[in-house]
């Protein structure tokens, strides 16, 4: 036997290397979630804690997700079963951010089912002008279904080894979200409520705003996906990266799909 076949790795998992990133990351995510509690209450000092705790979480998300790019595309450790798991973790994810938007629908259908007083028992509220489902969400709707639709195309085109094709399909994905996201912006511009004008405005502007959020990361996965998938990152057996953010983008996809139906339409009515 070989001197050196005991450090020959006999498995199929990827053990990573020791990283000081995650205690780094958990003093970032500390120092925001302090500074912007002291922000909030006025007090000195907090806004400068804030900013520097985001300063941290990024950077370190940056660096982090860089180390699993450079494991997967350079050093080989992504192996099949490492994908499965982190096909799992992404699906466990989703689960989880299904539980954010479950909060907020819950919120908003128990106001509108069960109008109080205070607000004079009609839904929607005497005095909000609400949005009409026709004209500007249904054009977001068609533009986030069109967007599900061609990284759908890119993913294919990805699997038949067509970067061509892949990289046509994603561009118009992200130019889409983006064209999505102006006209979120333009509709909240153009909006007669606010968040402040009682839970009307408080549950849309939580549940839309969220997604939003959402969409916002969604566009920067997919554009740091068209990057490598022109830097030839991605190949037919090895893309989880760009099934992760379809995952997420697909997700984006129903939850305004729900949103539309129920904050929009069903709500405004």
């Amino acid at each position: 036997m070989s001197i050196f076949s005991f450090y020959t790795q006999r498995h199929a998992f990827h053990l990573v290397d020791p990283s000081v990133l995650p205690f780094i990351t958990a003093i970032s995510a500390l120092s925001l979630t302090l500074g912007s509690v002291l922000y909030f209450h006025g007090h000195s000092g907090g806004l400068e804690s804030t900013f520097f705790g985001l300063f941290g979480v990024l950077t370190c998300m940056f660096l982090w997700w860089r180390d699993v790019v450079r494991e997967s595309t350079l050093e080989g450790h992504h192996t099949n079963i490492v994908q499965l798991g982190l096909r799992y973790g992404m699906i466990l994810f989703i689960v989880s951010e299904v539980m954010f938007f479950f909060a907020f629908f819950w919120a908003f259908f128990a106001a509108a089912l069960a109008p109080v007083i205070e607000i004079g028992s009609i839904w929607p509220p005497k005095g909000i002008n609400v949005f009409d489902p026709i004209e500007v969400p249904l054009l977001n709707t068609l533009i986030l279904l069109c967007s599900g639709a061609t990284v759908t195309y890119a993913h294919h085109a990805i699997t038949c080894g067509n970067k061509v094709e892949a990289v046509f399909g994603l561009v118009l994905t992200v130019v889409l979200a983006a064209i999505f996201t102006g006209f979120q912006a333009f509709e909240y511009v153009s909006a007669d409520f606010t968040i402040s004008d009682g839970i009307y405005g408080s549950t849309f502007y939580m549940a839309t705003g969220f997604h939003g959020f959402h969409v916002a990361i969604g566009t920067i996965f997919l554009t740091v996906c068209l990057v490598r998938l022109t830097l030839n990152h991605f190949t037919i057996q090895h893309h989880f990266g760009f099934e992760a953010a379809a995952f997420y983008w697909h997700f984006v996809d129903v939850v305004w799909l729900f949103l539309y139906v129920a904050v929009y339409f069903w709500g405004g009515v």
